[in-house]
């Protein structure tokens, strides 16, 4: 097996991934590590209900979570969820393809700065994250801690005008 050295990223929407495959990528306990939102075990019916609830954000919204692909292969899903007034960004890859997420946060990123619905990210980390120096590159600034669902997270922005 060759060493891949070309990252083609592309989006698409989860309802065009296999559900087998999100379910192995969530299932994945190095994933859940920094997930305090994941407490349920991600079978057929979690996996269906997560596509479902995506796909309304999209029909509500016109915007969403994306399946990530690199080289055409599922590696994670992220993208922008509307919280109230504000855009918030996530990414959830693949262990195989932690190493992509500043490559795919700059992309999606340059999507957001391109879409006049989006003045502004915000980004929800668990304070497990330690390592923020790539948010702090892409010249994100930390707003405040907040609650949600229960657990604490670190909430971040970044102004995309």
């Amino acid at each position: 097996m060759g060493i891949q050295l070309k990252h083609d990223i592309t989006f698409t929407r989860l309802t065009e991934i296999d559900p087998t495959e999100i379910i192995h990528h969530m299932s994945d306990p190095r994933v859940a590590e920094h997930m305090p939102l994941l407490t349920f075990e991600w079978d057929e019916r979690a996996t269906a209900n997560f596509v479902t609830a995506k796909e309304a954000c999209w029909h509500r919204d016109g915007l969403g979570h994306w399946a990530i692909l690199d080289n055409g292969q599922y590696v994670g899903w992220g993208g922008f969820q509307k919280e109230g007034d504000e855009w918030d960004y996530g990414l959830v890859l693949k262990p195989s393809a932690f190493g992509l997420g500043s490559r795919v946060s700059r992309k999606a990123i340059e999507f957001a700065k391109a879409d006049d619905r989006i003045p502004f990210i915000t980004f929800l980390l668990p304070p497990s994250r330690k390592n923020l120096g790539a948010l702090k590159r892409l010249g994100a600034t930390f707003v405040t801690e907040i609650t949600y669902d229960g657990s604490t997270f670190l909430k971040y922005r970044l102004d995309t005008a």
